[in-house]
């Protein structure tokens, strides 16, 4: 049974849609390994912080079909069809790894290239998933996160109020 990565963001009433997508995430894959949260500044736009985090998941549903149910999680948090890929949102959620496949397949892409660009990606999966290695570069995810251009970086660990779960 493969092991799926989940990246989840939120910068639009981010306190009640991080937890409530990790119980509608639950309900649909049973247990997940979770990473810290990190609140990251907005990337691309100029907008509030963000609340990121990876979870792992198992099953045995085909990628798109994880794809499919992630995005009816995202509309029932909200989030509208139409949002743009540097914009705020309610609730992003990323299927960026599936075991070792590579798909290229129009809008599902894995493993996808915001594991190596972008912190609020890499430093979550390397928190849950050090040892496993890239299914592209081989390189493990510590690996990655230790060789990633820390310059700048704007992201910290949080506690949320564990009574908003």
């Amino acid at each position: 049974m493969p092991t799926g990565y989940i990246s989840i963001g939120s910068n639009i009433d981010k306190e009640a849609h991080i937890p409530s997508s990790l119980k509608a995430l639950e309900q649909v894959f049973g247990e997940l390994s979770t990473s810290s949260i990190y609140e990251t500044e907005a990337v691309g736009f100029v907008g509030d912080s963000f609340y990121n985090l990876v979870v792992g998941f198992q099953s045995e549903l085909p990628a798109k079909d994880v794809a499919r149910l992630l995005r009816q999680i995202e509309l029932d948090h909200g989030r509208s069809r139409e949002s743009q890929k540097f914009s705020a949102r309610t609730l992003d959620l990323d299927l960026i790894l599936y075991g070792d496949q590579i798909i290229s397949d129009g809008r599902l892409q894995i493993p996808r290239d915001e594991i190596e660009r972008y912190a609020f990606v890499l430093e979550p999966l390397a928190e849950i998933a050090p040892n496993q290695s890239h299914p592209v570069s081989g390189k493990t995810y510590q690996e990655l996160w230790q060789n990633f251009n820390k310059q700048g970086l704007k992201q910290t660990k949080i506690k949320l109020d564990s009574s908003a779960k």
